[in-house]
This record gives structure tokens, sequence and C-alpha cells, in this order.
């Protein structure tokens, strides 16, 4: 045990201008949205099932009391990937690991969008739900990448495509399900990976400088020791926790007051809702941009408070739908601002460490948005639409009071 952490300890840091000489020029445009764009493919693919819940319990006669476990398949596999998977970007060549992680997922979703019955479904939904972990190796390698100057904002414009990514899944997946079927969406979304994959297989840099020396049980057990011994990945751990538990209790139970009176909307038209949030997501890029000239604490304490202000708009959601989408603007632009400085910061501390530093911040990520939809949707049976924005409200309001405290420590 020593052993193992005496080598997290003591992983080489060199300059980081001198790790990226090789790649100012490797990170264009081009490929950062091309980065962009997988991740958010890459995590669309768990989420494209919260609209489908209906069609595929009457699909395979599995009860409406149930259905929900294959959220619950989906959740657990993608937290069990970013403990065993991720962590290998830092010990395995990350080219191929992402490729082949990609590739992989077009096969489970291939699975899925065959079926024949309900385990095939279940496995299939395994399969996709750890290999979606991909994202956090693909923001990993950006960030290695980039030259320091333009991290923040590199990671800043990849990570951008994985909220887009989840926001516009429900969209996607309502359309082209009234379109053919459910299954339609699993097999479209498989032929797009697969040109995605050839994409980066022809685009994809082959750089192996920050490889670590260390065995596989050892590099998993080094992610436990970072906790204790980087205070900033604890810190930003627990914010990142708090703004998705925030971002989770919106996003679940949204559906709710909005399929029921007075506005009664269709499935297709709540789940156009989601690209009221890429505009809040796309906002927020330039919080990246911040982080590297050194605002990062800053931009923190702006994007919470403007956290805790979108609740009072969305609390208004029976009053006015204009003052909603302006609550859901907000909440989205606040989460993507506080959740990008917190990886251009964290992504500083060790250079040979960040895909499991990724995967470590994760962790928090994974529990936060489970807490959220299981605690939103038991709110809002008790206590309704106003229940719910006092619990997201509480909960940004802690993490506001939370920031203020640490960023006053040294």
């Amino acid at each position: 045990m020593e052993k193992v952490k005496e080598k997290a300890t003591m992983i080489a840091k060199p300059k980081d201008d001198q790790l990226q000489s090789g790649s100012r020029t490797t990170m264009s445009r081009y490929l950062a949205l091309l980065f962009a764009i997988a991740c958010g493919m890459a995590v669309a693919n768990i989420y494209f099932a919260h609209p489908l819940l209906d069609a595929l319990s009457y699909e395979f006669k599995i009860d409406h009391s149930t259905i929900g476990i294959i959220i619950t398949i989906t959740q657990i596999c993608y937290a069990l990937g970013l403990l065993f998977l991720v962590p290998l970007g830092d010990l395995l060549n990350q080219r191929r690991l992402i490729i082949g992680q990609m590739l992989l997922s077009v096969a489970g979703l291939v699975i899925i969008g065959l079926a024949p019955t309900s385990t095939v479904l279940f496995i299939g939904m395994a399969v996709v739900g750890m290999l979606a972990t991909v994202t956090q190796t693909l923001v990993a390698y950006a960030s290695t990448l980039s030259s320091p100057a333009e991290r923040g904002s590199i990671v800043g414009f990849v990570t951008s495509g994985v909220v887009i990514g989840i926001l516009l899944a429900r969209v996607f997946a309502g359309v082209l399900t009234d379109i053919g079927s459910w299954r339609l969406v699993y097999l479209t979304s498989a032929a797009l990976m697969l040109f995605v994959v050839c994409l980066l297989n022809w685009k994809l840099p082959n750089y192996t400088d920050n490889q670590s020396s260390m065995s596989y049980p050892e590099l998993l057990r080094s992610v436990f020791f970072f906790f204790i011994q980087e205070r900033i990945l604890l810190v930003r751990g627990i914010l990142a926790l708090l703004i998705f538990i925030s971002f989770s209790i919106l996003w679940t139970s949204l559906v709710l007051p909005l399929s029921s009176a007075p506005y009664s909307l269709p499935h297709t038209a709540i789940g156009a809702f989601g690209l009221v949030g890429v505009a809040g997501a796309l906002a927020a890029t330039r919080a990246g941009r911040m982080a590297d000239q050194g605002l990062g604490q800053r931009t923190t304490g702006i994007a919470l408070t403007l956290l805790l202000i979108s609740w009072f708009l969305i609390s208004l959601i029976h009053y006015s739908l204009f003052v909603l989408i302006i609550g859901i603007i907000l909440l989205d632009l606040a989460v993507q601002a506080v959740h990008v400085t917190n990886q251009s910061m964290i992504f500083t501390v060790l250079l040979e460490a960040r895909s499991r530093l990724t995967a470590a911040y994760m962790v928090f990520y994974s529990i936060g948005s489970a807490t959220g939809s299981i605690a939103s949707t038991n709110i809002y049976a008790i206590f309704g639409w106003n229940g719910v924005c006092i619990l997201g409200a509480a909960v940004s309001a802690f993490a506001l009071l939370f920031w203020v405290i640490t960023s006053r420590q040294k």
C-alpha cells in the first residue's frame, strides 16, 4: 500500500510547456469539434432510454413499476466504467483505447437495437453504459493535447459536447421513435458512432509520452489516494456533486408538470426544452477561457449565484413558460460553467494522472446525478413542483456557501 502511495505522489511532473511542445498545432479547432461531437454522441447513448421507457415496457412486457431498472443498470455500469476503464487512459495508448471503446459501443448499440428479449436488452444497456465513459477519456486526452494557454478553453469546448449530448438525447429519441420505432434510435446511433470512429481513426494523433509505469491494480488504488493528497480534487468534486444534484433535480422532474394541466404538452414538445438547455451550455464555454486567465474562483462564484437565482425563475412554471425558459438557460449555463472550471483546475495538478483525476472527479458527478433523480421524483409526489424548486434552491445555496468557505481557506 505504501508503495502505491509513494508512486502516486512521485509521478513525474515535466514542464508543462515542454510536455506540450509537440501539441500546440495538434489540437486544431476541427479536432476539438470532433472531440466534442464524439463526447456528445457517446454520452447520449445512456440517456436515450429516458423517454422510451413506455415503449420498452410494452415491447418486452415489463411492468411499469420495474421498467426503471433499465436506467439503474445503465447508471451502475457507467459508474463501474468510471472506476475501471477511465484510469486506463494513464496506462495504455489513449488513441487505441478511445477507438476500441467506441467500436465496442457500436456493437452494444446494435445489440440493443436488435434485442429479441429483455435479457439481451439489459446486456446491451450494460455494455453501452460502461463504455459511455469514453467521454472522460476524450476530455482528458484533449487536455493533454492542448497547450497550457488554451487548455481551459479546449476543455470547455469539448465538455460542452457532453452536456449538449445529454440535453439533445431526449429530442433525438423522441423524433426517431415517432418516425419509426425505439429500435431505430439505437441503430441510427450505432451508424453515426461508426462514422465518428472512422473520423477519429483518421484524425486522432498518437501521443504516448504521458503513460504511467504503474501496474493496473496500483493505478486503481492510486485514484483513492488523490482524494487525500489533492485538496482541490476533493473541493471541486464536492461542488460537482452539488451542481449535478441540482441539474438532475430539474431535468428528471420537468416532464411531470409540463405533461400535466394546464399545459399537457406532448413528449416531443417536452423534449424540445432540451434545446433551451443547449443555449445555456454553449454560453458557458467562455468559462474555460476565464480559468486560463486565473479567474476560476470568480467564475465559480458568479455561476453558483446564477444557479441559485435560476430556481426562483423555474418555480414560476405555472405563470409563464417564457420565464421558465430563462431559468433553464441560467441553470444550464451555471452548471456547465462550474463543471468546465472544475476540470480546468484539476487538470493542472498531475500531468501523468489526468485520466485518473477525471475518473475520481466524475464519480462525484455520477453520485450527484443519481441522487438528484431519486430525490426529485419523490419530492414531487409529496410536495409538488414548489417542493422540487425549494429542494433545488436549497442544494444550490449550499453549493454557494461551500464555495465561499473553501475559497477563503488556503
